[in-house]
């Protein structure tokens, strides 16, 4: 398992990275955001949709009320967020699989709500405060796709 991490001194720099993994993804794609409320993952989001090439008119912005935000780039972005849909039951209403295993790209937050058994490869993001504007962003692949996926995106990966 592949781990890295950096730290992000803005939200321009918490957007950046998400816009170099914008640039990067394949289609298929899960990635799992991890973090307390106000760490960023939002912001990263915003930089990804623009690293993808969703139109700089469209207004990302976290899900919490509407649970998943379609946008459109050079693939599919499924924004989703978690937080209101913790139970089992609640997230098998939004079929789900359609979109973590559909062409697009999964951006999750709140990953830590989805059933443990629900996907087995899938890139985390964990988010955390650092004081300030500072975020600490650490980077964890659970698969193969996802070590390469790390190692293209050039984070200084732990031993």
């Amino acid at each position: 398992m592949g781990l890295s991490t950096v730290v992000s001194k803005s939200a321009r720099q918490t957007m950046n990275w998400g816009k170099k993994l914008g640039k990067l993804v394949q289609g298929g794609e899960i990635i799992a955001l991890v973090g307390e409320l106000g760490t960023g993952k939002t912001c990263f989001v915003r930089g990804f949709a623009e690293g993808i090439g969703v139109s700089k008119g469209a207004w990302v912005r976290s899900p919490t009320f509407t649970l998943i935000n379609e946008y459109n780039g050079r693939l599919p972005v499924y924004h989703i967020d978690l937080y209101r849909v913790s139970q089992r039951a609640q997230q098998d209403g939004l079929n789900l699989r359609e979109y973590l295993y559909g062409d697009g790209v999964s951006l999750i937050e709140w990953f830590e709500y989805l059933g443990a058994d629900e996907v087995d490869e899938y890139l985390e993001i964990k988010m955390a405060h650092r004081g300030g504007a500072q975020r600490e962003m650490t980077f964890i692949a659970h698969g193969e796709r996802y070590e390469k996926l790390l190692k293209d995106l050039h984070v200084e990966t732990a031993k």
